[in-house]
């Protein structure tokens, strides 16, 4: 398995507090890191997955779980498993 880091934004989040982070964690967002950008929230994740789709997935579905919606998932271009 590898790990992936990727950034998931919220759409339906305005702001980031306590209850929202341990729902996210509750949920099985302990490998994510949530905070507050731009007027919403987002989540930077270190997920390890068999493969980059698997770890997207998994972190939209923990997401789901806490009662929270997704708008996107940012990648760098330079993150270290897309590197050609």
């Amino acid at each position: 398995m590898n790990t992936y880091d990727f950034t998931v934004v919220l759409s339906d989040q305005e702001e980031l507090t306590v209850e929202l982070a341990d729902r996210l964690f509750a949920a099985g967002c302990d490998d994510g890191t949530p905070s507050q950008r731009s007027g919403g929230v987002c989540i930077g994740f270190n997920r390890e997955a068999a493969d980059l789709e698997s770890a997207i997935r998994s972190a939209i579905a923990d997401i789901a779980k806490a009662g929270c919606v997704v708008t996107r998932v940012e990648i760098e271009a330079d993150a270290p498993l897309l590197r050609a």
